[in-house]
């Protein structure tokens, strides 16, 4: 117990006291006892990073996508502080409120699509994806359709890791962990604009949303829930026509739109909101991450003018909640967060970086044989890396290229991340803050530019 209230803990302790102690979410549990912490970081400043010995890394995924504002950003503590002295927390249940989450449920109406009106407070996005489910089901139960209840969700796609939105998330590991499952949920193959459209000539129409709609019968089908681009699966974007293609689909099948913009919200893809680039609105919307910067815990689900109209009729205790909902501390970092996104003209920058990062994107196609599908809207970009990228030949699976390219970036202190767990899929995501200059998106090409180098003489 010596170590737990020493003031000054070695490194060797800290990994020690961590291997002991802190069950890691998103980890192989076995390697972690055996390797310890990679990295155990101390502070950051701008688009870096420091760990417990001094040593800089560029932070090249805003940790899990969500730093978007960058670290020591003192406006947001200092909305923390004030009001952590003030009044740090207090309950949203029965009826309570407080000033931070009033305005900033009024201020997240004001710049979301479309009559998104109603706002539900969480604590992040499993929680907002979550209660989304919860919500649509209730309000179809109110409208009379009582077996309105199942979600189409899209495979790659990520929206958590509750029992609901971990079945909803279109990535094994997600399922097969624990065997809990929400068996509402069904998955479509992502991105068939065609099928979506009625076309049955499409070879995988089988598996499109119109399909499963058609199939199972749309009394049954409550909402269809998917990311603008898919974040964690790979960023994936979709064809031109497709989120379009979905929204008209759910009009006339009498089935929700889900957007979930929990990576994409805030300025990531280059609008406030990820289905702005197409000019969707959906009739539900979850957002998290980006809200506050991830300086604080927080999320939220928006909902239509009409689900909120008929959710407000309810005349019984709404059966859900949470401890943190509207918490005051993180809705005035909330709130501090969207003044900085217009008081640093971040929208213009990430539309200007993009531009810089795709140059990046040339210059690596020009110069590496391996690296193919270079994307980026916004901020929110990556590449796929193959054997042959003009046959389309995957490497095989006992290269990990990705896996390769992301450890030899941390060596030269990039932090990346790879998404490589579907079989002979090799993808690098890059997705850095929004503060982000010309001079550092260089600064990253460069080291990728170097990682590339070296993954090319292993071959």
């Amino acid at each position: 117990m010596t170590n737990i209230v020493k003031q000054h803990l070695s490194v060797e302790e800290l990994s020690k006291i961590d291997k002991e102690y802190f069950i890691h979410p998103t980890t192989v549990p076995k390697d972690f006892i055996e390797n310890g912490p990679k990295i155990i970081f101390s502070e950051g400043n701008g688009i870096r990073v420091k760990d417990v010995n001094g040593t800089e890394y560029i932070d090249g995924v805003s940790m899990l996508w969500n730093v978007n504002l960058g670290y020591g950003q003192k406006e947001l503590a200092e909305a923390a502080y004030k009001q952590l002295n003030t009044l740090p927390y207090c309950s949203s249940f029965y009826g309570y409120s407080n000033e931070n989450a009033i305005r900033l449920a009024e201020r997240i109406v004001s710049v979301a699509p479309g009559d998104l009106s109603g706002v539900f407070f969480t604590s992040g996005g499993s929680e907002s994806n979550e209660t989304a489910f919860k919500l649509v089901r209730h309000y179809w139960d109110m409208k009379g359709y009582k077996e309105k209840k199942t979600i189409i969700s899209l495979k790659r796609g990520y929206h958590g890791a509750t029992i609901a939105t971990g079945s909803a998330t279109g990535i094994a590991g997600f399922h097969n962990f624990s065997g809990s499952k929400d068996t509402d949920i069904l998955h479509a193959k992502p991105h068939l604009t065609n099928a979506e459209l009625g076309d049955k000539s499409d070879p995988d129409y089988d598996q499109s949303i119109r399909n499963i709609i058609d199939q199972v019968g749309s009394n049954k089908i409550a909402a269809v829930i998917m990311e603008p681009v898919q974040g964690a699966g790979g960023v994936h974007v979709p064809p031109e026509r497709y989120l379009q293609a979905v929204k008209k689909l759910c009009e006339e099948k009498n089935v929700l739109f889900i957007a979930d913009e929990v990576i994409c919200g805030f300025g990531r893809t280059g609008k406030m909101f990820g289905v702005e680039n197409w000019d969707v609105e959906p009739d539900v919307m979850c957002v998290a991450k980006g809200i506050t910067s991830g300086y604080a815990q927080l999320g939220a689900v928006l909902l239509n003018r009409e689900i909120r109209d008929t959710l407000v009729q309810y005349d019984q205790i709404l059966g859900h909640g949470f401890t943190y909902s509207g918490h005051p501390t993180a809705c005035a970092v909330g709130l501090a967060t969207l003044d900085l996104l217009e008081k640093q003209n971040i929208l213009q920058n990430v539309n200007e970086m993009e531009k810089e990062l795709k140059k990046g994107f040339k210059y690596l196609e020009e110069n590496h044989p391996h690296i193919a599908n270079t994307r980026a809207v916004g901020l929110l970009a990556g590449f796929d890396l193959m054997q042959d990228p003009e046959s389309g030949t995957p490497f095989d699976q006992s290269i990990r290229a990705a896996r390769y390219i992301v450890d030899h970036c941390f060596d030269n202190k990039l932090i990346l991340r790879a998404a490589d767990f579907e079989h002979q899929v090799n993808i690098v995501a890059i997705a850095p803050p929004l503060i982000i200059n010309k001079q550092e998106v260089e600064e990253i090409i460069n080291i990728v530019d170097d990682a590339l180098t070296s993954f090319e003489k292993t071959l």
